[in-house]
């Protein structure tokens, strides 16, 4: 959580009375700041903002040979956001002024275990001084995506109605690993989501693939085929 000092930026997320801060055109953002390091190229495309800035904080990361603390303080910072809900609205506040910013950077910086990460430090001021704090949800993930890429990771989320056991998954991770769906030298990342809404059965996402084998899929075709007949 958010030390008092930092929290008090929360004030800034309500109207108040003072000037909104400007925002800053974007010349000195974080991608300028990753110039000079062209010839680094991510093994993945990200878009929108957030993936810029994202794209452009792993070529710095690479450039600097930091790339895994930035990663795990990436992933720190993540993992920060979601259990926090009022962080995300303090983040976007529009009101922030160069105090508050100050403020939420360094604590910011001290809970991603970053205080000796000069990659992860300049980019946290770069997104404050554009006024850019609220796409650091978006940058966490689309940086996450590079980093799968960059290992060799292929996604496999599997949707059940009830939560699967380790050893359910661990059948599924190796048979889909054997298989075509897996490229030679690929890494399965798996994730159990659970939809009771699917009523059993489940379904398998292997990348931008999907195979539905949920009960509801299965009703689902029965009714179109009883109102297709009447």
């Amino acid at each position: 959580m958010f030390s008092r000092s930092a929290t008090r930026a929360v004030r800034a997320a309500a109207p108040a009375s003072r000037l909104v801060a400007p925002r800053v055109p974007a010349v000195r953002t974080y991608a300028a700041a990753a110039a000079a390091t062209e010839n680094v190229k991510p093994p993945v495309a990200v878009f929108g903002l957030d993936g810029t800035y994202a794209t452009a904080l792993y070529t710095a990361a690479v450039k600097t040979s930091a790339l895994d603390p930035t990663a795990k303080a990436l992933s720190s910072l993540e993992a920060l956001v979601s259990k926090d809900a009022k962080l995300s609205t303090i983040l976007a506040a529009p009101t922030l002024s160069a105090e508050d910013k100050t403020a939420i950077v360094a604590e910011l910086t001290k809970q991603a275990g970053a205080g000796s990460q000069e990659t992860v430090k300049n980019f946290l001021a770069a997104l404050a001084e554009n006024n850019r704090l609220g796409l650091l949800p978006g940058v966490c993930q689309k940086f996450g995506e590079i980093m799968s890429a960059a290992r060799g990771e292929v996604e496999l989320i599997v949707t059940s109605a009830t939560q699967l056991d380790n050893k359910t998954l661990n059948r599924l991770e190796s048979a889909i690993t054997k298989s075509s769906y897996v490229g030679q030298g690929k890494k399965l990342k798996v994730t159990n989501q659970v939809n009771p809404e699917i009523v059993g059965g489940l379904i398998v996402e292997v990348g931008d693939r999907t195979i539905d084998l949920s009960v509801s899929s299965k009703i689902a075709k029965l009714n179109k085929l009883l109102t297709d007949t009447l």
